[in-house]
């Protein structure tokens, strides 16, 4: 029975940080559009430029392991 004067004022402790981090959050506008960023993933990004490689010349030694 005694672990209740520790464990009540401590879950008092955790409630009042998680309402003051709502509160704070409210606040800066994290929850002012909720259905943006869930949409936002469905756009195609633009086509990504692909680099074609460098031709090298051919290496006049020939193949590896052939004399």
């Amino acid at each position: 029975m005694s672990v209740i004067y520790i464990v009540l004022p401590v879950a008092l402790v955790v409630v009042a940080i998680a309402v003051a981090a709502y509160v704070w959050a409210a606040k800066r506008g994290q929850f002012d559009d909720m259905t943006t960023p869930a949409m936002r993933m469905l756009n195609d990004d633009a086509p990504a430029k692909v680099k074609e490689p460098e031709s090298k010349p051919p290496d006049e030694s020939g193949p590896p392991g052939k004399a």
